[in-house]
């Protein structure tokens, strides 16, 4: 957790919920986990449990106390639908995420399911955007489910990139992620998938960004894409003024 972030898309990172379990084969070589796991066992260390799920309640009301608005990608240790997180305890993260409306908070799950039965209870603030990860085409339909969504921005992960993304529809999307995957026994991801999203994202009229090229480490291919790089965000929605601070 920090409020400044490596990841390229966006500007800080807020962890409420830590840990998390494999669904999908995008999770095979998960960062998160790896981290995690390197810390499992020493004591009083934030990751002494390792990777399994934890949730953290004196941790949400981290956002309120950054001043500067900015991008906060909402767990990035975890999923915030998992299936063990209480219902309860997403509905404290989606209050936490109204009172600190100066942000912009972006949620990204693989639990396309979850979130579908979750979405009509919950309550969308303008600064949330939901995303899902959709890694190869058997799990295109997750846009699907996002459709549902009453989100003011939907967006589509497409990293790491496995494989061509046919059927995958862009209808409603409003933002389109594409990276390939980094670190040991990186699967390499082929310059004709990421293309084909370009240009199906440019003709939708979808945002286009490009992550990276993925390897050894993330930046090891670099981020250019036949000789540019690509870093369209769909806009803003307006936030009230920044509170003010004693």
């Amino acid at each position: 957790m920090g409020d400044r972030s490596a990841i390229e898309w966006t500007e800080a990172t807020w962890n409420p919920v830590t840990g998390c379990d494999k669904v999908s084969p995008g999770c095979a070589h998960c960062y998160a986990e790896a981290f995690a796991e390197r810390w499992r066992g020493v004591p009083d260390h934030p990751y002494e449990q390792g990777f399994d799920l934890r949730l953290w309640p004196a941790r949400l009301d981290q956002p309120s106390r950054w001043r500067r608005p900015r991008m906060i990608f909402v767990n990035s240790m975890s999923d915030l639908f998992h299936e063990d997180i209480p219902f309860e305890f997403v509905e404290r993260v989606f209050a936490a995420m109204g009172e600190a409306h100066w942000h912009t908070f972006q949620i990204l799950t693989k639990r396309h399911e979850r979130l579908a039965e979750l979405a009509p209870l919950l309550t969308w603030h303008p600064n949330v955007w939901m995303g899902v990860s959709v890694e190869n085409r058997r799990f295109v339909h997750r846009a699907d489910y996002l459709r549902e969504v009453p989100a003011a921005v939907r967006f589509i992960s497409a990293e790491p990139l496995l494989g061509p993304l046919e059927g995958l529809d862009l209808d409603g999307i409003d933002w389109l992620i594409v990276g390939g995957e980094s670190g040991h026994g990186h699967r390499p991801m082929r310059a004709e998938w990421a293309l084909d999203l370009r240009d199906r994202a440019l003709d939708a009229g979808v945002a286009f960004f490009f992550k990276q090229w993925g390897g050894r480490t993330p930046k090891a291919g670099g981020r250019e894409l036949e000789d540019r790089t690509w870093d369209g965000m769909p806009p803003r929605a307006a936030v009230l003024p920044e509170p003010v601070f004693a």
